[in-house]
């Protein structure tokens, strides 16, 4: 794991990563990642400014901010790493398509969660094959 299994942890890195952006710090490589990614969606500044054991449920109309950033990360590390092999050429595809690098991975993080979400389901190991192929029908 990045930070270790616990989920307000990883919380806290976002916040003091974003912190140390905003004041100017050196950053991490990681850092920097995180705060580029708080950085692209304003819409979550404010929850970093929240309590790190908060909440956030489906019933209550909220969406996840550190999931859905730390989703962003997963598929940055993806197309970095070229895991699994062709996401790379998928992501650079969808781009184009989408209208740009950060618009294909709100696309891709969906089909990433959902893969995720089967995967715990069935106490598997993601199916890197089936990930990648539902990917490709972004593509049309």
């Amino acid at each position: 794991m990045i930070f270790g299994g616990d989920r307000d942890e990883l919380r806290a890195m976002y916040v003091q990563s974003w912190a140390k952006h905003r004041d100017r710090q050196p950053l991490s490589p990681l850092e920097a990642q995180i705060a580029r990614i708080i950085e692209e969606h304003p819409e979550f500044h404010a929850a970093l400014g929240e309590p790190v054991d908060k909440e956030y449920t489906v019933e209550a109309g909220e969406a996840n901010p550190f999931l859905h950033m730390g989703l962003h990360l997963g598929v940055r590390e993806q197309v970095a790493t070229d895991r699994p092999a062709g996401i790379a050429a998928v992501h650079g595809r969808l781009a184009v398509k989408a209208g740009g690098p950060h618009a294909a991975e709100h696309r891709m993080i969906d089909v990433l969660a959902e893969t995720l979400w089967e995967a715990q389901r069935r106490n598997t190991a993601p199916d890197e094959n089936h990930y990648l192929e539902r990917l490709r029908r972004l593509l049309g």
